[in-house]
């Protein structure tokens, strides 16, 4: 009678062992999971090279995501459909491309210049979005049409001139702007204080809903994480030049993102149709709609992701948005957890995917390898991500079965 009471009324010794293990394998916990694998590339690079963590060096690193980082943003919301998009490279360099012939072969205002390639960018968006759902065309085969032809447009805006290089505006100090360790420490003590506010409000109305709730322990350790990162974070790169505009740009996308899909309908409705189309449509979902507004966001972020870097190099030319930062720009989410098969995922996996991808890519410049062993590298760790994500669908899907 005891052996039979300990049976039914509590769980077996080895679920609780195994449990963060198991939630681990279903592709729970993918936050603990990037930063163990941040942790441990950073570690194999310093030890590799010592100037890796070095103020400069990860400044220089910051730089380098803010771009990646902002047309992964667009990129989730894609996957979160179940889509693809892989025109999000080239029409990057399109959008740079009409904004730097806009303000430096035609004079425009920069303002009005930007304003021109973030609707380049939500046009392209809004033709992929049409030709998926109206036409019943895989994303795969449109969006990649659209790396071609947006290739293509870009050599055409830039005619014979083939480089352009931008002056000191608007433009140049998306990338060129440095704050100090001022204005630095404030956003840091608002977003620990953010993020402990969100927490105890999750609390809150998770707790009136009668759902369960996080131990307060837990609040207070993420905030304490949060806040340590956030400090630390703000004491190195103001030890070196600032806090880069850019990087704040990239931090207020995912803000702004991460509360648009967990807080509105609408992101409710872009995890519903990527979880099950069929199901979303009968529950009364404009699911037409949706599709078009996240290939429209998509685009647009893709587009401002291009004029950041066009920023960072004070250029706009035949080649940008080309070579890796597709691959740079699907791997990293995947890799922070996205998945590819649709409904699940995160904003925030755009920011700790770039740092993932950016930390390997800033490393691998460091110590001189040439570009075919870091396109091997890059490709290899696309495939395991992925490889990744399928076994814990699988299991995940195992788990629901039993």
């Amino acid at each position: 009678m005891e052996s039979a009471t300990e049976t039914v009324g509590g769980p077996e010794p080895t679920e609780g062992r195994f449990s963060l293990f198991t939630r681990l394998a279903r592709g729970e916990l993918g936050s603990v999971r990037v930063l163990i694998t941040i942790a441990l590339i950073w570690t194999i690079f310093q030890l590799q090279n010592d100037r890796f963590l070095s103020a400069v060096n990860l400044t220089n690193l910051t730089l380098q995501i803010a771009a990646i980082g902002t047309i992964s943003v667009g990129v989730v919301l894609v996957l979160l459909l179940g889509e693809i998009d892989l025109s999000v490279g080239a029409v990057s360099g399109l959008a740079a491309g009409v904004m730097a012939v806009f303000n430096v072969k035609h004079g425009w205002n920069a303002d009005l210049a930007i304003l021109a390639g973030l609707a380049t960018g939500a046009i392209i968006g809004f033709f992929n979005g049409f030709m998926v759902t109206f036409f019943r065309i895989p994303s795969f085969v449109v969006t990649l049409a659209g790396l071609l032809a947006w290739q293509g447009a870009l050599l055409y805006v830039l005619g014979d001139t083939g480089t352009i290089n931008l002056p000191p505006s608007t433009i140049t100090d998306l990338a060129g702007t440095f704050y100090g360790a001022g204005v630095g420490y404030a956003i840091a003590t608002i977003v620990t204080a953010a993020t402990l506010a969100a927490g105890l409000l999750e609390m809150r109305r998770r707790k009136r809903a009668g759902l369960e709730t996080d131990p307060l322990a837990g609040v207070v350790i993420r905030t304490v994480i949060v806040g340590v990162a956030t400090f630390v974070a703000v004491a190195i790169l103001a030890s070196d030049r600032g806090i880069p505009l850019s990087a704040l740009i990239l931090v207020a996308f995912c803000v702004f993102f991460a509360w648009l899909t967990t807080r509105t309908r609408f992101g409710r409705h872009i995890y519903a149709v990527g979880g099950n189309a069929e199901a979303a449509r009968r529950a009364g979902i404009p699911i037409n709609r949706v599709r078009i507004l996240v290939f429209t966001i998509a685009s647009t972020m893709a587009a401002a992701g291009g004029i950041l870097a066009a920023s960072r190099l004070i250029a706009v030319n035949q080649a940008s948005g080309s070579g890796d930062i597709l691959l740079l720009a699907i791997a990293g989410p995947v890799i922070a957890g996205t998945s590819l098969f649709g409904g699940r995922g995160s904003v925030w996996s755009a920011l700790l995917g770039a740092i993932v991808i950016g930390s390997i890519s800033n490393g691998m410049d460091l110590l001189g390898l040439d570009s075919d062993v870091k396109y091997m590298i890059t490709g290899g760790v696309l495939l395991l991500a992925v490889t990744v994500d399928a076994l814990a669908r699988r299991q995940r899907e195992q788990t629901q079965v039993t």
